[in-house]
């Protein structure tokens, strides 16, 4: 009987420690996703996020409890949208496609970097007997690997309010743009539908890994050997 609570108890904080895990990624991941589109937004002539306090990486400042729920999930999710007033920009195309880009972008490069890191982990565990909390440390990069590339992939899809329409719409004349902005919320209903079908699951899926593996065959250039 010893044996088995001490078994359910090694089970239970190994799962402890990897939802701390996710969390902890999740957080990141969320956090670099809005900065970046703040930061690029106040680069280009737009200083809201800035007075609102969201060019912080207090992750508590962008955290939306159901997006993140969301991540921890299913691997993508949403956190609170960085506030942008695209009237501000001094170009209005050019800001908002490269504040749209800014936060998918952060994640493939978040994603690069910890697939880069995990690969050296291998590299120096195939010479050397490593302590057992690297492989924690493996798992936390692995799951920011799949995390990221999903973030990134979906950020892009061209339907309301994801990045990827702000950058498809941004082609239209400067009064359609801005008309079609107050409509984009609805978008949320398509989102959910496509969603909840399954629709997007395929798609998705083909994007995150067709990045993750042109991601990995740049890292295996890049690394000795």
């Amino acid at each position: 009987m010893n044996g088995f609570q001490s078994w359910l108890s090694q089970l239970q904080y190994e799962k402890m420690l990897e939802i701390l895990i996710a969390v902890a990624a999740s957080l990141i991941s969320i956090t670099v996703h809005e900065v970046s589109h703040g930061l690029a937004a106040y680069m280009m002539g737009d200083d809201t996020a800035k007075r609102c306090g969201r060019l912080t990486l207090n992750p508590i400042r962008h955290l939306d409890l159901m997006g993140m729920l969301c991540m921890l999930v299913v691997h993508f999710g949403w956190a609170k949208p960085v506030p942008v007033n695209f009237q501000r920009f001094r170009n209005v195309r050019a800001g908002t496609i490269v504040t749209s880009l800014a936060g998918p972008v952060s994640n493939i490069i978040l994603c690069f970097f910890s697939i880069l890191f995990l690969m050296l982990l291998n590299l120096a565990g195939m010479s050397h007997a490593l302590p057992i909390w690297v492989a924690y440390v493996s798992y936390f990069l692995w799951y920011m690997v799949i995390l990221n590339a999903t973030l990134a992939v979906f950020n892009l899809i061209p339907i309301p309010p994801l990045d990827g329409s702000k950058i498809l719409f941004s082609f239209l004349p400067k009064d359609k743009f801005f008309w079609i902005l107050q409509y984009e919320r609805y978008g949320f209903l398509v989102m959910a539908i496509l969603l909840y079908t399954g629709i997007l699951d395929g798609p998705l899926s083909w994007m995150r890994n067709g990045l993750i593996e042109q991601l990995q065959t740049i890292c295996i250039w890049l690394l000795p050997g």
